[in-house]
């Protein structure tokens, strides 16, 4: 399935009662690609997160992995899908090892396998000596690597980051993002990372720009400053929330 986008979001719409959410969003994910999805708290983010993986079912529109239905095909979706949500899920009582060797045997894994990629994404993220550490003695920026670390184990395709520097302090924050884009070279992944810090843009990035539930803009880092007229993507961002004028979407 080549030929497919790594993530095809259409026409979505979902509602809390009657309170609408998110309202007919659409958009896709070139593979490869890093892409800032950027809003406000309470933009919606968590929810589109919450419908790529399953947690809840959108009442209107479609979602596709790599042009697998993630409603009526989600075995071979999420398997090609790695997440790190917002809220830490990691059993605080339990050694790394044995938080990444718990994931390793859900997806599958056979042990021998398990243990090699375990030990290889570890070294990566310089957490090998740790890995005998239980969660909770780990500060905030090494949980979250760990976090990462277990996302990568099932060799996912695409990667989600629900605000993954949430709460870090910037050298923290800094050496995340840095690692999460090298991975994103290295490994090849497609990669949406959610937050609601404008520092965490760069240049080269794809980026998304989630407001009210609605998408308001969206392509190239400066392909949307151009559009707004303005000077950076901070005063991009600042100009659209302020005046919410839909721009189309790329």
């Amino acid at each position: 399935m080549s030929e497919f986008p790594a993530l095809h979001v259409d026409t979505i719409s979902f509602n809390y009662g009657k309170q609408p959410a998110l309202k007919d969003l659409s958009f896709h994910l070139e593979r490869g690609n890093f892409t800032v999805l950027l809003g406000q708290n309470g933009a919606g983010k968590t929810t589109l997160i919450s419908l790529i993986t399953r947690l809840y079912n959108p009442h209107a529109g479609s979602i596709h992995i790599y042009g697998y239905d993630i409603r009526f095909q989600s075995a071979e979706a999420l398997k090609r899908l790695g997440v790190v949500f917002q809220q830490r899920t990691l059993d605080m009582d339990l050694t790394v090892r044995q938080n990444l060797m718990y994931f390793t045997s859900l997806h599958g894994l056979e042990r021998d396998q398990a243990k090699l990629r375990i030990a290889l994404e570890l070294e990566r993220l310089g957490l090998a000596e740790r890995s005998n550490e239980k969660v909770r003695k780990l500060s905030g920026g090494l949980i979250r690597r760990v976090e990462i670390v277990r996302a990568l184990l099932h060799q996912p395709q695409l990667m989600i980051l629900d605000e993954p520097t949430a709460g870090l302090d910037h050298s923290s924050r800094q050496a995340i993002i840095e690692h999460v884009r090298n991975l994103c070279k290295v490994k090849e992944l497609t990669l949406l990372w959610a937050t609601h810090l404008i520092d965490e843009v760069a240049p080269a990035d794809q980026v998304l720009i989630l407001h009210h539930g609605e998408l308001i803009a969206g392509g190239a880092v400066q392909e949307v400053i151009d559009r707004t007229g303005t000077e950076n993507i901070q005063e991009a961002f600042q100009k659209l929330i302020g005046i919410n004028n839909k721009l189309k979407i790329s």
